[in-house]
Formats: C-alpha cells, structure tokens, sequence
C-alpha cells in the first residue's frame, strides 16, 4: 500500500482544484483455497469465497457493499456456471485506498481518498496463466467523465491527470473505466482494499515472510527490520509495502517492485498446507474480505467468487508474473510517469491477445534482487509478438512464452529481497 505524503501531491488538470492527502478440511476448505493464485484481488476473492459458505452474515455484508461498475450500454460478464470455474478468462482490477471511514487518524490526517494502489488481474482463457499489471498511482494518463457517488458531483474528461486521483473523481466505477480506457482491457470484476484491510490479511494468514538484503530502517513508517528473512504482519506489513524512502532508488517503482516481492511471497503463503489446513485461518481470510473490501456487484456472489478462484486452481507459480505498467518520467508533469510507448503497446496488446510473456533475469527492478542473486532460467529473448497470430497448440514453438525485454517485474515463484536505499 502506497504512503502518501507531502511530496506525492496529485497534480490536477488545467481548472481543476488540487486534491491530496496532507500524510497521506483432503477437506472442502482446502480445495476451495489450494488454488489461490496471482495478487491480493486473488487470495480475497478465494477467501471470501470459503466464507461465503461458512456463515451467512459474511455474504450478507459482502453483498450490501457492492458496487456497481459497469459503463452505460456495456455488457456485464456472463453469470458463472453454477460451482464450477468460470470458463475463459477474465480481469479483474484490485484497488488499495488510503483512508476508509474506520481508520481515523491512525495513519495521518487525510483531507481525500487516493486510489495508491491499482493491480489489473488477467487470467487466461486456459486457466494457465496469469497476469498481475501494477499501474503506478503518479501515471499521469486521460481520465474519462465520472461522476462521485457520495457527493453526486460531475467531473468532466481530462487529458492529462495522476491515476490516483480517480478515487474521488468517481470511486471504484471510475477507476475501473480510466485502468480500462489507458490498457484497452475490459474490466468484469473489481475489489478495494484500504490500509486495515492490509494489516488484517497478513494477520489472518499468520505473518508473510519477506527478505531484506540489508538493515532496513524507515523511522517515518516506524519500520525497523534486520537484514535476512522476517515474518512481518500487522501495521508492520503495511509500514513494509507503505515504505518509500528506504527502498531502492526512493521512487515509487521502487516501491511497487517491493510490493509485488510481498506479493508473490503472499501468495506462496496462502497457497501453503499451513494455510490451508487450518479452517481459523480461513475463516478470518473470509472476514477480512467481509469486513474491510468493497467488490462490484459481478462479484459479490458467492457462486461469481468460487467461479473466479476454480479457474486459478492449476496455474503453475512459475506462470503466476507480477509486471510494471511500462512509464518513463513525464515531460510536462515533474514527479509524474507516463505510458512508455511502444512497449506499453505491445505488453497490452499481449493481455488482450491472451498471449503469455516471459520476463528477462534481470527485470526485478531497483526495489528488490533475487535471494541469493541468482537469476531464474528464460528463454533467450525473442521479436515481438504478432498481436494477431493465433497460436497452434501442437508447436511447442508456437506456445513457448518470449521473453519481452523492458519490462519489470516478477513471478509468482521466485523469491526476492528488498534493497535499502544506500545509506540507510
């Protein structure tokens, strides 16, 4: 989850007033859970599924915070088969907000809702591979027409405007339609997530492993870790995803890179017999979806959440990659990232095409190393993929992932350590 603080002010289009933050049991248990797979949206989805099924007052509470996400003249994703996976694919966004209507204080004095964290799940057709695209919250990226639910007021299309403003340009809905219109991916699913419901999750599955090449201290987050591995949960998992200035490079892809090694080591939690044998543990994933997410109404029926959490059940954590939106530094905007063309291009185009992709040794980025600094075997780098090539399933060749050099990111399998900031 992001940090916001003095220097992360969002900056507004031309006419618009500024808004920032100031601080800105085999048992059926575990069949329902082995499967989890890719980001957060995952593992919630999985959980809120089991509890759906376990008591009633979870589905209930699930359901009255739906929100409707879907556009004027679109088409809602097809109800699922009964229980039983989704067929095709499917993409689902995970939003992570800075402020809820419980926090309080707790975390800083905050005069707005920023949408920090945005994660763009897509799923195969095949059920074999996954994507998690991170889309950085300073992109600055035209945002459409939206309109705040709470206030009722209209803000009209602007060219050019940080990602993480959309929150209160239109809440979830309106996130949903500005990730949609900058990748060109059709979003059916949606789920957000604030500060609490972080430190819940890594409570609820007992601690989340993670591996610091060095000493990292952030005094401003009150993180203090030894070099090695840790077993973090609590407000001490989110000041670790929230830290900034101890990471890397101290920017904000630094920081996603540390995200998503939290991630991935997340998801290999879960995925373990320690979670999954233990029906407390699952019964409090379940509540911590209940209590502290809000989903679109496609997904807040149970049948809709199973369905979405069947169809991850045999991704490989090799086939599980973590990936960057592709940005450079913005020219007009100091601070602020915008799409790296044409790489964005060709990486959407990829997702759209449900092409998988492989990422290069050395694309973990400048937040975190591989653990023991070894680098996991891929295939040699290859020309860029036909976007309109239909694959032949016979021709190993045909289905073999390229490597698409310039991308960031990590798999679901490989292990990585934080960078500190030199000096800390």
């Amino acid at each position: 989850m992001s940090e916001t603080v003095g220097d992360d002010v969002a900056q507004a289009a031309p006419g618009r007033p500024v808004r920032h933050g100031r601080q800105r049991p085999q048992s059926a248990g575990r069949e329902l859970l082995k499967f989890t797979a890719s980001a957060l949206a995952v593992l919630l989805i999985a959980s809120a599924a089991v509890g759906a099924y376990a008591v009633l007052d979870t589905l209930n509470q699930v359901k009255s915070n739906a929100v409707d996400i879907s556009l004027p003249g679109s088409t809602p994703p097809p109800p699922p088969p009964g229980i039983g996976a989704i067929e095709g694919g499917f993409n689902m966004l995970i939003v992570g907000t800075d402020n809820d209507a419980n926090q309080g204080d707790a975390f800083g004095v905050r005069d707005a809702t920023l949408n920090d964290v945005n994660i763009l799940l897509h799923v195969s057709a095949d059920h074999q591979n996954a994507v998690a695209l991170t889309l950085p919250r300073d992109l600055v990226i035209p945002q459409p027409e939206c309109t705040n639910p709470d206030t009722g007021e209209t803000f009209g299309e602007s060219s050019a405007e940080p990602l993480n403003d959309a929150y209160e340009r239109g809440g979830l809905a309106c996130i949903v339609n500005t990730v949609s219109s900058v990748t060109g991916i059709d979003i059916g699913y949606a789920g957000l997530v604030s500060f609490n419901g972080v430190i819940a999750l890594s409570d609820a599955v007992g601690g989340v492993p993670v591996c610091l090449a060095a000493p990292l201290v952030d005094p401003g987050a009150n993180l203090d870790l030894p070099a090695g591995e840790s077993v973090i949960s609590g407000a001490t998992a989110l000041a670790f995803l929230r830290t900034r200035y101890s990471i890397g490079d101290r920017s904000d892809l630094s920081r996603i890179s540390n995200q998503q090694s939290f991630m991935a080591s997340l998801l290999r939690t879960v995925r373990s017999d320690s979670t999954l044998n233990n029906p407390a543990k699952l019964y409090s994933l379940a509540r911590v979806a209940a209590d502290h997410m809000t989903f679109s109404t496609s997904l807040a029926e149970p049948a809709a959440m199973i369905a979405l959490a069947l169809s991850l059940k045999d991704i490989p954590l090799d086939n599980v990659v973590f990936v960057q939106f592709p940005v450079v530094d913005s020219t007009d905007f100091s601070g602020k990232v915008q799409p790296e063309q044409p790489l964005a291009d060709e990486l959407m185009a990829m997702i759209a095409n449900d092409q998988a992709f492989s990422l290069a040794p050395d694309s973990v980025g400048n937040g975190v190393e591989l653990q023991g600094g070894g680098a996991t075997p891929t295939a040699e780098p290859s020309a860029p993929a036909d976007p309109n090539a239909t694959a032949n399933p016979t021709d190993p060749a045909a289905t073999a992932a390229p490597v698409v050099p310039g991308l960031t990111g990590q798999t679901g399998a490989q292990s990585t350590c934080s960078k500190a900031f030199p000096g800390e």
